[in-house]
């Protein structure tokens, strides 16, 4: 029995090798073999059509060990090998998670994906069963120039917060902050757009000017040449410069995706709201968590960990479970890039289920929630000082040293570093 056991163990690994290879034994991606991991995802858009088709339930569960086999081998049989790049492979396994939460949803839910008030997929309710055909031509009407089995597909995969979705009750929505007129609401978010990328470029740039930063190997934010005051004084401010440049990045590529579903695709405004509401403000960790920041991954964390921890220990698990699922997702993604696995982000995330059982019990002892000035402080607290060893988990591992913006691009590297340079160099004279 142990042999056998042994035997299966072995095979196990053998398997999970061949789907997640070692990095030496890894495809460095060419323009000649980049279509193979793109066509691995042609199981998954295949499923969320079937999604989206009524009686379709048993053939989904079926392809479903397929789509993840192939999304993984997208993910991490195929690799980014420049080394300034090498967190485009962070980036790739990052979206391969998104994916596989979503075809474990699209697979698992046994009515297929409804939009709210449907009863079937494309179907009202209260329309009867022979509705269906002209509930789909209308659909087709509404999109002459996409077929409407792309349609289909792309719509219930693209939504991540859930819009108009069944799924997506419940998921909090900030307020527009630009005119919903198509115009003027383009106006908007190129000029969004354009504000952001110039931040985004600005702190990208800044982060890469501090010692260790700027290289793809990376570099600690901990400073041990420098007395203990100053040494954390400098990993604050690298802690504020990385969260500032991530909420750039999010605010500059969903402006990009929203110009082109509204500008070329025709999309409605109204179909896409801000991704944040104001995160520097949040003034307790319930309000940044479950409003401030973005909700884009929400349900990929309570797929793989809310659902699960609900199971096991009701609301108090699926909260430390959707926290702990966060975790392993910023981590697993990681670990393409080779440079090891690192527990802080897990137990940074993880721990989040506790922090909001601080401030509930703080509600309880004093009857106020935690909100002001004190509140903020306490977000700050944790996002600037508690998430430090996240942080430099990321950046010893070569998150600084990225290219996000390739130089050449880059305003601030072409035009403004140069002319600081230039003055700095002439004022020694």
């Amino acid at each position: 029995m142990t042999d056998v056991w042994r035997e299966f163990k072995f095979a196990t690994y053998l398997a999970f090798r061949t789907i997640v290879p070692e990095e030496k034994d890894r495809i460095p991606l060419t323009w000649s073999n980049g279509i193979y991991p793109i066509l691995c995802y042609v199981p998954f858009v295949f499923l969320a059509y079937l999604s989206r088709q009524p009686d379709t339930y048993i053939i989904r569960v079926l392809l479903l060990p397929t789509t993840i086999t192939a999304i993984l081998v997208a993910a991490y049989r195929f690799t980014w090998t420049i080394p300034e790049i090498n967190v485009y492979n962070w980036g790739q396994c990052l979206w391969a998670a998104v994916a596989i939460g979503k075809s474990l949803e699209f697979a698992l839910t046994k009515e297929g994906m409804l939009k709210i008030g449907e009863s079937r997929p494309g179907v009202k309710k209260g329309k009867s069963k022979s509705d269906e055909t002209s509930s789909t031509e209308d659909e087709h009407n509404r999109h002459p120039y996409i077929a409407t089995w792309l349609y289909d597909a792309v719509d219930v995969i693209h939504t991540l917060r859930g819009l108009q979705w069944k799924f997506g009750r419940g998921v909090y929505i900030p307020k527009p902050t630009r005119p919903l007129e198509r115009s003027a609401f383009l106006r908007a978010t190129l000029r969004s757009f354009i504000k952001n990328y110039l931040l985004l470029d600005f702190l990208e740039s800044a982060l890469k000017l501090f010692p260790g930063m700027g290289t793809p190997m990376g570099g600690s934010i901990f400073y041990p040449d420098l007395t203990v005051p100053t040494r954390y004084i400098v990993s604050t401010v690298l802690g504020i410069i990385t969260g500032w440049a991530i909420m750039s990045g999010f605010y500059m590529v969903y402006d990009l995706v929203t110009l082109i579903a509204v500008g070329l695709f025709g999309g409605s405004p109204t179909s896409w709201p801000p991704v944040m509401e104001r995160p520097w403000h949040s003034d307790s960790m319930h309000r940044f968590w479950s409003k401030d920041w973005h909700q884009l991954l929400r349900q990929t964390f309570i797929v793989f960990g809310g659902y699960p921890g609900k199971w096991i220990a009701g609301r108090m698990g699926m909260i430390f479970g959707t926290f702990i699922a966060s975790g392993m997702y910023h981590e697993c993604a990681m670990y393409s890039m080779d440079r090891g696995f690192d527990r802080n982000p897990i137990i940074f995330f993880g721990s989040q289920g506790f922090v909001l059982l601080i401030e509930r019990a703080w509600k309880r002892t004093t009857g106020r929630p935690v909100s002001g000035p004190w509140g903020r402080l306490w977000v700050y607290f944790i996002m600037l000082v508690c998430a430090q060893p996240t942080v430099n988990s990321w950046h010893r591992r070569g998150l600084g040293g990225a290219m996000v913006i390739p130089p050449i691009i880059s305003p601030t590297r072409q035009f403004l570093l140069p002319l600081v340079r230039k003055l700095l160099n002439g004022k020694q004279y």
